[in-house]
């Protein structure tokens, strides 16, 4: 019981130290790096209930601390919990409930709406309900396979005897604790990448065989790019980011994916068009892609991180939306006649989605030809929008 409250105590300490500035990932490991009288299953367990905390998000805020972690935890609890049987046990009997049922059962003030009040901001198809419930539920890992590896990646997990869904044609579902690494070599011939990501490529106008100039605008780790290059080897690849360190960490992975044709540039896209930054004039308005998957609030990922749920400002929202705006703004004039942008967020609020995609529409005169939100807070994946746009002839 002791060891129970003591696992409590550290967690309240360790949720009143952290402020939100960086990972929580990031912050629990130096925390646990400077005190290190905590074994490996003394660190799960608290780093557990820390996550919990954060999963419940703008609800029940007025309460303990303390409180909102028990809460937390049989609300994300779906087996029997030994901190629960011990310091809770009348919830402990309780797990296998609904979440909708365990919150009218531990609390009148416990709302599933409340978790994430912002309802009137979300995208047009996102049931609210459903979203705020699979805050409680950690999502799973999924990986793609490459092409011409899928054989090879499917016969060393059944070698490693590792429980695993493949879904069809080049998707697997793991458990988020698998260690990857232990199978497989990341990138050569799987990529780590969400369910909801992968579903990208059915958006890519990217025709096998053909040479088409891409410019993945906001690469960041180069998740779309080697998609694209996965679907034609045959693309001319440009990337940029707005960092230096960022494509050098592209650059290692493009390595390690077999991407060594590409040309990539530094460049601020909220600032200014690239045309001074970018010295390769002579395609400058000729791209037949443009790739921009925009920085966003992330709000499609928080379950993943419920620690940016926890500490959302509302404002945040509009400060993305103009971001995205401007740089659309400055990509758009290198894009060809008759040319596609794909514009991605992993958000779900109207603003960075919908309504970003009818001020191109409006501001560029570009047509839409797909717009899909990509939906996984039902499928424990992540929730996408993408918009397929393409600039008249």
């Amino acid at each position: 019981m002791s060891r129970y409250h003591s696992y409590l105590n550290s967690a309240k300490e360790i949720i009143a130290a952290y402020h939100g500035e960086e990972p929580f990932a990031s912050f629990i490991k130096k925390y646990f790096a400077q005190h290190k009288k905590f074994g490996s299953k003394d660190r799960k367990h608290i780093s557990h209930l820390c996550y919990c905390y954060f999963r419940l998000g703008k609800s029940v805020l007025a309460l303990p601390v303390e409180e909102k972690i028990l809460m937390s935890l049989f609300l994300c609890s779906f087996e029997s919990n030994d901190i629960l049987a011990a310091l809770k046990p009348e919830w402990n009997e309780k797990v296998s409930l609904s979440i909708a049922e365990k919150c009218s059962m531990i609390n009148d003030q416990c709302s599933i709406l409340n978790v994430f009040p912002w309802k009137d901001e979300l995208s047009e198809g996102i049931d609210h309900e459903k979203f705020c419930e699979s805050f409680f539920v950690q999502p799973d890992l999924f990986i793609r396979i490459r092409p011409h590896h899928a054989e090879e990646a499917l016969l060393k997990l059944y070698d490693a005897g590792v429980k695993y869904e493949f879904i069809s044609p080049f998707t697997i579902r793991l458990p988020n604790s698998f260690k990857l690494e232990s199978v497989f070599d990341i990138n050569k011939n799987v990529i780590i990448q969400d369910y909801s990501s992968q579903q990208i490529m059915h958006l890519l106008p990217v025709d096998h065989g053909k040479s088409l100039r891409v410019w993945d605008c906001c690469a960041a780790s180069g998740g779309k790019s080697i998609m694209a290059y996965d679907v034609n080897p045959h693309i001319e690849l440009t990337v940029s980011d707005i960092r230096e360190s960022i494509l050098t960490n592209l650059k290692k992975r493009f390595a390690e994916a077999g991407i060594r044709k590409y040309k990539s540039f530094v460049a601020d896209l909220s600032t200014h068009s690239p045309t001074d930054s970018y010295r390769d004039t002579t395609h400058h308005s000729s791209y037949d892609l443009i790739i921009c998957d925009a920085p966003c609030t992330g709000s499609g990922t928080w379950s993943r991180t419920p620690e940016q749920l926890y500490f959302f400002n509302q404002q945040a929202i509009e400060k993305y939306s103009n971001l995205q705006k401007k740089i659309i703004s400055n990509v758009i004039p290198h894009l060809k006649p008759g040319g596609h942008l794909l514009y991605i967020t992993c958000s779900v609020f109207k603003k960075e989605n919908d309504e970003v995609a009818e001020f191109i529409k409006s501001e560029d005169d570009l047509s839409v030809e797909k717009m899909e939100l990509i939906k996984g807070y039902d499928k424990k994946a992540d929730t996408l929008f993408a918009a397929l746009l393409q600039k008249p002839l």
